[in-house]
């Protein structure tokens, strides 16, 4: 039973006719007429009725064209894949990363990284860091960048970023006139809290109970960007990752340092016996490198 065959049944199926599947198969009508011939009499069934000249499908040609289909989605992922091949090359690469170093920071190294220009498939996704660990791990990200308040076992990483938080707020606060914040300065005002587990708030809050001192949490979000949004819409006040600053300065937020040590922490982690592609370890040099740049803009809107 030829391969071929089975592709001109499956063509006549589809089309109708057995001039259709020609035309379609850029062959003659004899040739696929022959084709169905040759395909019954090695199956030993019937595949058609010949009515008035045409090919009528019986039950068993229905039946067979299901398992065929399935055959043929698989060959079809193949050309699927050949294609992207084309278009890319054989580098992909996926990677993850927790939302305060994937809404802005990321996107500036994979721009500058070019995907494009070196014909290689990304997959980045923005996701909790506890997700950044469970899909590294499960290899369905090449590395990934988490925050540091989720144990890590059986996984390599190193050290990303680590950075004091910084307290964000509008021109127009009160407190924009501080060259630092103190502890005694957060109470009483309206403060946009990231959520009761991330560590940096913990370590503030620890630091407030050891003096007596109490925040006012206005309101609670998961992510610092959010954060900077509720400010720059008069909210209040909040701690903030201030690489999530950076995206948000030319909007005329202003951040301030803090007079106590609410350091945020972030890790690179690696898929365990995997080495990395030239082109990962080439992002990872490029994200250093834009880590840097955007460290000084952070310094310049510290003076």
């Amino acid at each position: 039973m030829e391969m071929r065959d089975i592709q001109i049944f499956r063509a006549v199926m589809r089309a109708g006719t057995t001039s259709k599947a020609a035309l379609v198969l850029e062959i003659s009508q004899p040739a696929v007429s022959q084709a169905i011939r040759r395909l019954e009499t090695d199956a030993d069934l019937r595949l058609f009725d010949r009515v008035r000249n045409r090919l009528v499908p019986t039950q068993e040609a229905d039946a067979l064209l299901i398992e065929v289909d399935r055959c043929f989605a698989g060959f079809e992922q193949i050309e699927h894949r050949i294609r992207s091949l084309k278009s890319f090359g054989v580098g992909r690469m996926a990677i993850g990363s927790l939302p305060a170093l994937g809404v802005g920071f990321m996107p500036r190294a994979i721009a500058a990284f070019s995907p494009t220009s070196r014909r290689i498939q990304m997959s980045f996704q923005i996701m909790s860091s506890r997700e950044v660990l469970q899909q590294v791990s499960a290899g369905q990200l090449d590395f990934g960048l988490m925050a540091d308040e989720i144990t890590i076992v059986g996984l390599e990483h190193s050290p990303f970023i680590e950075i004091p938080g910084v307290i964000a707020m509008r021109p127009d606060h009160p407190l924009a006139k501080h060259k630092i914040i103190e502890l005694e300065d957060l109470v009483d005002q309206d403060f946009i809290a990231l959520n009761p587990e991330d560590a940096s708030r913990r370590r503030l809050e620890a630091a407030l109970t050891a003096r007596g001192l109490n925040l006012r949490p206005v309101l609670e979000t998961p992510y610092a960007f959010s954060v900077c949004e509720l400010i720059l819409q008069g909210m209040g006040i909040g701690l903030i990752h201030p690489m999530t600053a950076v995206d948000y300065l030319p909007r005329g937020l202003i951040i301030k340092r803090l007079a106590v040590d609410t350091t945020f922490r972030s890790l690179l982690v690696f898929r365990p016996g995997k080495p990395l592609s030239s082109n990962a370890r080439d992002l990872l040099s490029l994200m250093r490198i834009q880590a840097e740049h955007d460290l000084q803009r952070i310094q310049a809107a510290l003076r």
